[in-house]
């Protein structure tokens, strides 16, 4: 685990160093990809690496504690799942719903009560996906 811990803080100070990198140089076109490539290449190679590592089993515990760890484990995974992905569908429909509700209210002030409702029900996929994590962690 401190060989994950040590290429972890590598490949962000990595991550660091070229993004100021880009910003300075002001790098466009196929650099950007290359670099955003190389960049989550790294960062999902450690990801798997990282969760088979963890999953593979530890000799220190018994047989029947690092089958219990290993359901824990797919627990916390499925909890920070749930609430990861809800943030971000919440993000884009947020997104899109606020910018539209400000265009139209900058049209038509009326329009303020219709468009709350709009962003408010976006927001409510966050909601939904904390209470599932709420319960996954409970039972």
């Amino acid at each position: 685990m401190e060989f994950i811990l040590v290429v972890s803080i590598v490949l962000i100070a990595l991550t660091i160093a070229v993004g100021i990198k880009a910003v300075k140089n002001q790098i466009t076109g196929k650099k950007v990809k290359t670099f955003l490539g190389l960049n989550m290449l790294s960062f999902f190679g450690l990801l798997i690496g990282a969760t088979i590592m963890l999953f593979s089993g530890s000799p220190v515990f018994a047989a029947g504690e690092a089958a219990a760890a290993s359901v824990d484990g797919l627990r916390f995974i499925g909890a920070g799942l749930s609430t990861g992905l809800s943030c971000i569908g919440t993000g884009i429909a947020v997104a899109s719903s606020a910018s539209a509700a400000i265009g139209a209210i900058s049209e038509d002030s009326s329009l303020l009560g219709k468009t709350v409702i709009f962003v408010g029900l976006a927001e409510g996929i966050a909601i939904y996906g904390l209470i599932i994590s709420i319960m996954i962690l409970s039972a």
